[in-house]
């Protein structure tokens, strides 16, 4: 049955007829003929002249009576003249002339002035033609061979083939992905699988008056798994799967990718049922105005993949799979009904989601007893699956690098930090008086958070130097999962971002470099509560800006005038100045606090979020409800090695319309 599903290649692009497909291949080889035999004549004259000057008869004569001539040879109805005085031993020079007198003529003037050595000699007309046509034969045949080279290399399949489909084949066997390989996108896969079900049973359809979707287009951000869906797809069906990416269809040559896109379809009409996937189809799909810029050559591949898909018939049972991150840019003729059927998001797992997903790719690696994914899971939100296998990768890099057998938790922690903030930098040393404004800086973002009620938990305080840049961070992460951050909470995070910066001025009543990267978190989600979530009195639920990709980091595009934009400037110095005025107030007033849990943090360097609380609640004289386990945990704890945290993630990770990610790190570069 296989065997059946070996694509031919058809002749010409599957046209019957033998004419080329693309013109424009033809005239660039007849151009470079052209080329190529004018540079061959006229390099050939030039060898043939270096050595022999023409002259005229007249001078002939002249040398004649002069008696400067050696030889003269008779060749047809040319006269060769070799001179009787040579420039130099090693540069011999010669003439040639037309005779306008006979033979006999010519050879009595010779014999006349003395001249003996004269010889005739009969043109071989054969050996002359075979010359010629080894000078036009071979120049062709190189032209041929450095073009059929060029044309493979650009995966055209020779001079005539440049318009070929660079499809990928797989067949099942081949590929040996299947829908269980697929991890954390239940929604994405549930609605594969009716088409799935349909390349399988399309009877059970057809009879109720159903047809075959023709397409479906998988959305979703980077390393999500689109391509993987898609090869389960083919996997589930047991199909041919055709695999392009978008670029593979326009090169060089206008018309290339036309060219390409009918032999695509023509291959998939004689290997139906099969499923034909465009990744990246952003590349050929673009909206079709001067907006995103102007392009002919892939303008016209899009229409004539606009009218492929059209043109074929639903009981082909031909299944076109697109790809893209980019949906926003794409032609809505190539995303209506009848085209691309159905938008299938494939977005970031969730927290079950993301252990699914760890477990998947944990399978294979040998794990000890202490590995428990769901802590892991939770220490990764808004990670993609291709995030959480370099997670698992790292960590069973760092179990060999360690000597063990089986990849801990300890190593799983150890990978998350290595990912979101780099290795640690134990070789540099600061200075003392560097050491504890590094301490101050961060035990103020972690009091000030610690002392608001919407807060996140600190997990973790740390002023060992990363390989990113930062200098120390603090690590919060969320008791569960959330998906929406209130107001109270967004200025909470605010106050807490700008909490480093105010203890260095409360203490050391100056200010340092290290809070820029706090002032650029701090500055942006203040202008998105203002511009996108309407949190602004000011402005209240006025949309002044709009992000530019769905699920790109590519920032965002202001929807207002100029001197909108200058207000909404104001008041994101305002909520900044009342939020750093806050943050001053929490750390005055709890001084005591601040001096204590800096002088521990200077010397043990990195600390646990329960002894930082353990600190705080015996200055502010509050009972501790966990005492025994508390203490029993500090009396077993070396190192931050031994009490691992929770979670960790970045202060960076971005803020959609819908949540502020969970876990924050408030570094100090």
């Amino acid at each position: 049955m296989e065997e059946n599903r070996t694509p031919k290649k058809p002749d010409n692009g599957g046209r019957k007829d033998k004419k080329p497909k693309n013109r424009q291949s033809l005239f660039l080889f007849l151009m470079m003929c052209s080329i190529v035999m004018l540079a061959w004549t006229y390099f050939g004259e030039g060898g043939k002249n270096s050595s022999s000057k023409e002259i005229t008869y007249t001078e002939f004569l002249t040398m004649v009576e002069d008696e400067t001539i050696s030889s003269v040879e008779i060749e047809g109805t040319q006269l060769n003249i070799t001179p009787k005085k040579q420039p130099s031993e090693n540069h011999e020079v010669s003439y040639f002339t037309y005779k306008l007198e006979s033979n006999d003529r010519v050879v009595e003037r010779l014999e006349e002035a003395g001249i003996k050595n004269v010889t005739g000699v009969t043109p071989d007309t054969t050996v002359s033609i075979i010359i010629e046509l080894i000078s036009i034969i071979l120049p062709l045949a190189i032209i041929w061979i450095a073009m059929g080279f060029l044309m493979r290399r650009m995966g055209g399949g020779g001079v005539m083939g440049v318009g070929k489909s660079k499809a990928k084949v797989y067949i099942q066997k081949e590929t040996g992905i299947l829908f269980k390989d697929v991890a954390g996108q239940d929604e994405a896969k549930e609605s594969l699988q009716e088409m799935v079900d349909f390349l399988h049973n399309p009877q059970k359809y057809t009879e109720i008056g159903a047809k075959l979707p023709k397409g479906a287009l998988l959305v979703g951000p980077p390393g999500t798994g689109k391509t993987l869906i898609a090869k389960a797809v083919a996997g589930e069906a047991k199909v041919p799967f055709f695999s392009l990416s978008g670029s593979d269809f326009v090169e060089m040559f206008v018309g290339v990718g036309a060219s390409r896109v009918r032999d695509l379809f023509e291959e998939a009409k004689k290997n139906a049922p099969c499923i034909i996937f465009i990744d990246e189809i952003d590349a050929i799909g673009k909206r079709r105005d001067t907006h995103f810029g102007g392009n002919d050559e892939r303008e016209q591949t899009l229409n004539q993949l606009l009218a492929e898909m059209d043109g074929f018939e639903s009981n082909k049972a031909i299944l076109v799979l697109g790809a893209t991150n980019r949906p926003e840019v794409l032609d809505q003729a190539l995303l209506r009904p009848g085209r691309f059927d159905r938008r299938v998001i494939v977005d970031r797992p969730d927290l079950k989601g993301r252990v699914d997903v760890l477990k998947v790719h944990a399978k294979n690696v040998h794990l000890d007893d202490t590995v428990n994914l769901e802590e892991i899971a939770l220490a990764t939100s808004g990670a993609v699956g291709s995030d959480l296998a370099n997670m698992i990768n790292e960590a069973a890099i760092l179990a060999v690098k360690h000597g063990r057998k089986a990849v801990s938790q300890k190593d799983l922690f150890e990978a998350v930090e290595v990912v979101l903030v780099g290795k640690e930098k134990k070789d540099r040393v600061m200075k003392p008086e560097e050491r504890k404004i590094v301490s101050y800086h961060e035990v103020g973002h972690a009091l000030v958070n610690a002392l608001q009620k919407d807060a996140e938990p600190v997990q973790k305080i740390t002023i060992v130097p990363r390989t990113m840049g930062a200098l120390g961070y603090v690590l919060q992460v969320p008791e569960e999962e959330k998906y929406l951050n209130t107001k109270k909470e967004i200025e909470a995070m605010i106050v807490g971002f700008l909490g480093g910066r105010a203890a260095e001025e409360i203490v050391f009543d100056t200010v340092t470099t290290g809070a820029a990267n706090d002032i650029q978190q701090a500055t942006r989600i203040t202008r998105a509560m203002i511009t996108q979530y309407g949190m602004s009195d000011k402005f209240g639920m006025m949309g002044l800006e709009s992000r530019e990709s769905m699920y790109l980091d590519n920032g965002t595009r202001l929807n207002c005038s100029e001197q909108m934009a200058a207000e909404v400037d104001q008041e994101i110095m305002r909520i900044l100045r009342e939020s750093y005025e806050e943050a001053k107030r929490l750390l005055t007033e709890n001084r005591e606090a601040l001096d204590k849990i800096a002088e521990y943090l200077i010397e043990k360097e990195t600390i646990t979020g329960k002894e930082f609380m353990r600190i705080f609640r015996e200055v502010k004289g509050i009972p501790d409800p966990d005492a025994p386990k508390t203490e029993e945990v500090l009396e077993d704890t070396v190192s931050v090695e031994e009490v691992l945290p929770e979670a960790i993630t970045d202060s960076a990770d971005k803020i959609t319309e819908e949540t502020i990610e969970e876990t924050t790190v408030q570094d100090m570069p």
